[in-house]
This record gives structure tokens, sequence and C-alpha cells, in this order.
């Protein structure tokens, strides 16, 4: 049965010291953070389900809307950096996150939170949670001060990962042109890497070329993230720390999975991706990372220095799991629901999979049926509702 439900605006405001802001607007050391309560007319029980993306807002996607009509209280929590990454610091967003968990329990009464990762919240949950059963971080990767001990974040009682990949940095480095060999000029390149090019290598890929293109990719990000240590350690030797620059990143939808199904295969149609077509994607100006800040590359993009890592996270953690996976997902393959799946061993874990489902349910009701009745149904099974 479902039922209506209400929207009601969350507007959160806390006090952080800091020696620059990496938004735009507002008091110094004051952060705003903006959500959408779905409150139902008759909420089953006092579990609420907290939707969290680093970047994006998730009061109109398919599954929260589902979920809430379904009776539960579902939190649509927005970070600090609304619709744009550009300076995202992932330990911030833990913080911002923090700050819902905290006013879901002693300001709504909520007695049990579930998070519930979906995309790009699934590492993001998972690193939160983390972090509040055993923080360590104070400081990101940059070296600026952030005190997640000092935070005192309240741990959530449960962990969903939805259609999640395993963190911003190995799906970017998963995704990144490995064609582009001048970071400032994008038309060099080499051609025996270029998907796009019509002269470029073709499908089905084989197994000595996609080793040869996932080697140039990691040598690619690791090139940006050295300079990026260049740049920064060249600002403070010229007595300017808290300077910041900022920089294009150009080709990040270049993977072979795109154009081969048969390359991490599920149901996904080919020379698609979740945003179109991917050669379109590559340099388009909304590409994942096209712009981003020094800081930023090192905790969300870099795989080498960004600690916003789901698997890795999730080994750490101590409250039970449900991971949905869609068969037709063209954003998050089977091999991210793997890596997730298998870093859960250690907690009660259940999964479930969505056939014929792709990354948003956009005009697959009845997937995104099966999916919120899954959720549901665990949720029972946990004694969350």
């Amino acid at each position: 049965m479902t039922q209506r439900f209400t929207r009601e605006p969350l507007l959160l405001a806390f006090q952080e010291r800091s020696a620059f802001k990496e938004t735009y607007g507002g008091g110094t050391d004051t952060v705003v953070l903006e959500g959408q309560y779905l409150r139902p007319e008759a909420p089953r029980g006092k579990t609420a389900l907290l939707f969290m993306h680093p970047t994006g807002t998730m009061n109109t996607l398919p599954l929260p809307n589902a979920l809430a009509r379904r009776g539960l209280p579902v939190l649509c929590c927005g970070s600090r950096y609304p619709h744009n990454d550009t300076a995202l610091i992932m330990e911030k967003v833990v913080i911002d996150l923090g700050a819902y968990v905290r006013y879901a329990r002693e300001r709504l009464g909520i007695e049990k939170v579930v998070l519930a990762g979906w995309s790009g919240g699934g590492s993001l949950s998972l690193f939160y949670q983390a972090q509040a059963e055993h923080p360590a971080l104070d400081a990101t990767p940059a070296g600026d001060p952030v005190d997640l001990a000092g935070a005192k974040l309240l741990p959530a009682d449960g962990m969903m990962q939805l259609a999640a990949h395993v963190s911003r940095a190995t799906t970017l480095t998963e995704w990144l042109d490995p064609a582009v060999v001048d970071e400032r000029d994008p038309t060099r390149r080499d051609q025996s890497l270029d998907l796009y090019d019509p002269a470029g290598p073709k499908p089905p890929f084989d197994a000595a070329f996609l080793e040869r293109f996932r080697a140039a990719q990691r040598a690619r990000s690791q090139r940006i993230t050295a300079w990026v240590w260049e740049r920064l350690d060249a600002l403070k030797r010229a007595g300017r720390p808290f300077d910041e620059e900022a920089f294009v990143v150009h080709g990040t939808m270049a993977d072979p999975r795109w154009l081969d199904p048969t390359v991490d295969p599920n149901d996904r149609a080919a020379g698609q991706c979740y945003m179109g077509d991917p050669r379109v994607v590559n340099m388009m100006p909304a590409g994942l990372a096209r712009y981003a800040s020094l800081r930023a590359w090192l905790s969300q993009w870099s795989f080498e220095t960004s600690r916003a890592d789901g698997p890795r996270s999730a080994a750490s953690i101590s409250v039970p799991a449900f991971v949905v996976e869609n068969s037709a997902d063209d954003a998050c393959t089977p091999s991210h629901g793997q890596r997730i799946w298998d870093a859960l061993a250690h907690v009660p874990r259940e999964r479930e999979l969505i056939k014929g489902a792709t990354h948003y349910y956009l005009g697959q009701r009845a997937c995104l049926d099966q999916a919120a009745d899954a959720i549901v149904s665990w949720l029972e099974r946990q004694h969350f509702i």
C-alpha cells in the first residue's frame, strides 16, 4: 500500500573554523545545509532513511520518493556543495552528513537511522560510518585541518548500498581518457588509446589492450596528482599556503565498458552510459571532475590520496548491510557491487539484483517498485520497521 507524504524543507546551520571557504557567499565560519524531509502521513515506526550524495540532491529522484510513498521517513540531505563539486572536500561532506544524522535523532525523534547510499552516496555513507565508529582523521589529504573525531559523529544503525560505485576516485580513474597526453591541449591524443577516434581501437577489446588501457588511465591520474602536489608545494614556498588554483580535467568518460558490453558485462545497452552518448559526455561541460581545485582533486578524485573508498571503509563498519544492484546499470557496473559485497563479508548482509533496471529507474516503474519493495522487506527482516 502506498500513501501520501509531505515535503518539508530542512535548513541546518553550524559554525566551523577554517582558514578559507570552498563555497561561495555567507559567513566565513558558517556552514548552511539544505535538504528535504519526505514525511509520510502514517510513518512506519521511528526509523529514517538518509539519502546523501556528495554533490547531488536526492529529493527528486525516483527511489527516495517511492520509499516515502511506502511509509518510510526519508531525509534527502544536501551537502555544502550542492551541484558543484569543483572544490569539494570529502572529509567535510562527512561532517555535513553527521549534522543530518544528529538532527534526525535529536530534533526529529528518529530512533534508528539507516544510511541509504545511492550511487556516489554509497562510498560516502561507508566512509561516514567507518569514521563514526572509528574516528581517525584530523586533516584532509592536502593537510588542512578537519577534525572528524571532534565532530562526534553518531553511527548509523544500518547501511544500504543502492546502485553504488566503490568511490569517486576509482570511478573517475576507470573513466579517465588515457588518449589525452597534454592536460593543457586535449586535441593532442594517442590514437592507439583513443576509443572515439574513427581510426582508433575497436570493440571487442582483448585482455592485452584492456590491461594497457587501464595502466594508461592510472598513469594519467598519477600525473595529475603529482602536478597538484607540485602546485601546492610551490604556493607554500611562496608564502601563500591558503591559496588555491582551479584547473580543467578533459576527457572523463572513456571507459571501454560503454562500447564493449562484454567488459564487466551486464544488461546495459552498448554505446551508451548513464549520461547519454559517452563520446559526447567525454568532453561536455558537465562531465565528471571537469573542473577541480587542487585540494578537491586530492580529496575526491585521486585514487592515490582519496580516503573516501567504499570497500576500504566497509572493512571497519559493524552494522547490517543491504546491497541492491541493477542488472542494466549504465553507471555502476557489476564489479563495483561485487567489490562492495566482498568488503561487507564480516557483517550481516543481503543482496538483491533488479533485473533490467538502469541506473536511475527512469521510465522503469516495475523495476523501481521491485527495488523499493526489496528495501522494505530487508528493513522488516532487520526489525528496523
